[in-house]
């Protein structure tokens, strides 16, 4: 049994003369010539209700009804006057005389009104999240999530994946990022860490005979965060035996494209494959938006005997490259949008932004417009006019300087030149990107891996320890409009490889065991050759709905600072509950 015979958003002309009862929120309430009106809403979507005063206890009670108190209304269904029909409800053509209503629940006043949150601060919706959570918006959002879902699962279903869920409270595992840590009350000075993805656990999976694995996995990373980035996230999991990383990438490129078809009713289209060093060398990144159509070209061999120190410098060293980057019919920007443009750039630590204006390249340098004009000779201007194929009406902006910031600084101008000139080509854009370097060197000239240690190398054992920064791995990352969507690796199957890459970590034998001692044990008994990726749920979603962030696709997340303003987490422990973890706290250096 239920309080109501119909939802709101199912009233339709088909019960016109028939007496239905609905719950709700009342969405609006609207006092027209002494007739009261309310959109009542239901999770279906809304009715319109009408009191009149001869129905003097109904419509006492209405009156005192404010937004999103919770009614019960009985009534009679009946065509909308002539003129008053509502095209943009889904009931629009009739309404509910009201016969009865009930106040299931009042409301307090509200901080916001929920069809006017766009001028609300982020912070005022999360921590009314129950109410932000009401809007139409915010409904739509999380029914997609919850179809999204259900999409994959059917898919990897079909695919003969089975879902098995790992531990939450495990042990610190080296994943990059910090671990949230959880104190054992039965052990009191040891800690559980809870789990910044099922690494270990899903290649223990494939040792132990479960050949297609997978799991919506909560993950936890005590990280600086950003619109992208939550403390604690959802990802979708997987992992296969006896495959390859042309399994794996073909997998995930149909799961995608199958989810997006039926879910969006998009094609998401061709999956390109580039290799990570020629995305750094086009795009500056591993993550390039392919929707847009500009790209970098290297032109630092131009400049080795230049007269222009700018260029020269860096053109003669091995950590720096002069990218340029030519934008068609860029002669339109003004001067105070290439200052707004360099001022932009100086932010990721460029110390300047060189252009040229493309006037007439059949005059060579003569046809070429810039401040550094006079620092170029004849034959560099030909050659760059050349190599990069320069038209009339182009500009070339130049980033010149160390690999790092020349690649920052240029790419994320790329990104704010599409937007500014809407030069995106397509709506969705995917690709891989492979062939990552299996290490890179920290701030601290350390060797560390750049995806994770269980990431297969490309090379022998021999070549590893030989040079381990030149050896490439089995990784591969899948990328959507500019965004790194997930992913994945063929992993160390061989217990003697997994040794010489953590003794290339300076990882010894003892704290490997101490860490990961089971998946070693996992290894050494007969584990299959085995690949996986693991998506990252919360963006993909994001990306589905074009939310600016990725808290809009989350119930209840978390702010920037890792708060719950709504919850008020993270709060304080109590001394008991200190006493029994057997913890004590050290008082801060500010609060002495």
């Amino acid at each position: 049994m239920t309080l109501r015979s119909h939802h709101c958003g199912f009233i339709k002309k088909d019960l016109i003369g028939e007496e239905v009862e609905v719950c709700g929120w009342v969405h609006r309430r609207r006092d027209h010539g002494g007739v009261i009106f309310f959109d009542l809403r239901d999770e279906s979507g809304l009715v319109q209700a009408v009191f009149n005063p001869e129905n003097k206890t109904s419509f006492s009670l209405a009156e005192n009804c404010r937004n999103e108190f919770v009614l019960l209304i009985k009534g009679i269904v009946r065509e909308r006057p002539e003129g008053t029909i509502n095209p943009e409800m889904k009931t629009g053509e009739i309404e509910i005389l009201g016969s009865s209503l009930s106040i299931l629940n009042p409301s307090l006043p509200l901080p916001f009104q929920l069809d006017e949150y766009s001028s609300v601060g982020e912070d005022t919706r999360l921590k009314y999240r129950f109410l932000d959570l009401r809007r139409e918006a915010m409904q739509e959002t999380l029914r997609l999530r919850s179809r999204t879902s259900l999409s994959v699962r059917n898919f990897l279903e079909k695919n003969g994946f089975v879902e098995i869920e790992t531990p939450l409270l495990t042990r610190a595992t080296p994943e990059g990022a910090r671990d949230y840590l959880v104190p054992s009350r039965t052990y009191p000075g040891s800690f559980f860490a809870l789990p910044q993805s099922p690494q270990l656990f899903k290649q223990t999976l494939m040792a132990s005979g479960f050949e297609k694995y997978y799991q919506f996995a909560r993950c936890f990373r005590d990280e600086d965060l950003r619109s992208h980035r939550q403390p604690e996230f959802t990802q979708i999991d997987l992992e296969c035996s006896f495959v390859s990383l042309e399994d794996v990438m073909g997998l995930v490129t149909e799961l995608l494209t199958s989810t997006f078809r039926e879910v969006l009713e998009v094609d998401l289209g061709e999956f390109k494959r580039i290799s990570y060093s020629e995305a750094v060398q086009k795009y500056g990144t591993d993550k390039p938006d392919l929707r847009n159509p500009l790209e970098f070209v290297e032109v630092k061999q131009i400049f080795e005997k230049s007269n222009f120190n700018v260029f020269k410098e860096p053109a003669n060293s091995e950590r720096s490259r002069i990218a340029a980057l030519k934008v068609p019919e860029g002669s339109t920007l003004t001067r105070k949008k290439i200052d707004d443009y360099t001022n932009y750039v100086a932010t990721f630590g460029a110390k300047g932004l060189a252009y040229i204006n493309v006037e007439d390249p059949k005059k060579g340098k003569e046809g070429l417009k810039s401040p550094i004009i006079k620092f170029i000779n004849d034959k560099e201007a030909e050659e760059l006019i050349n190599l990069m194929d320069l038209r009339k009406g182009d500009l070339v902006f130049f980033g010149a300087g160390s690999i790092e910031i020349v690649n920052n600084s240029l790419s994320s101008l790329r990104d704010k030149i599409a937007d500014d000139l809407k030069l995106l080509i397509s709506q969705w854009a995917p690709c891989w990107i492979y062939d990552f370097p299996m290490f890179e060197l920290n701030n601290n000239r350390k060797i560390t891996p750049l995806h994770h240690p269980f990431t297969m190398p490309t090379g022998s054992i021999e070549e590893l320890q030989k040079d381990p920064l030149k050896v490439l791995s089995k990784a591969y990352d899948v990328v959507l409009n500019g965004v790194e969507l997930g992913g994945g690796s063929e992993r160390i199957h061989d217990p003697e490889m997994l040794i010489s890459v953590l003794d290339i970590l300076e990882i010894d034998k003892k704290e490997a065991e101490e860490k990961f001692g089971f998946l070693l044990s996992a290894l050494q008994h007969g584990c299959p050759p085995h690949a996986g990726c693991a998506i990252g749920y919360d963006r993909m979603l994001m990306l589905m709905t074009a939310s600016d962030s990725i808290r809009d696709v989350i119930a209840f997340p978390k702010t920037q600072t890792a708060s719950c303003l709504m919850s008020e987490a993270p709060g304080k422990a109590s001394m008991e509950q200190l006493r029994e973890l057997q913890l004590k706290l050290i008082e801060s250096e500010s609060k002495k």
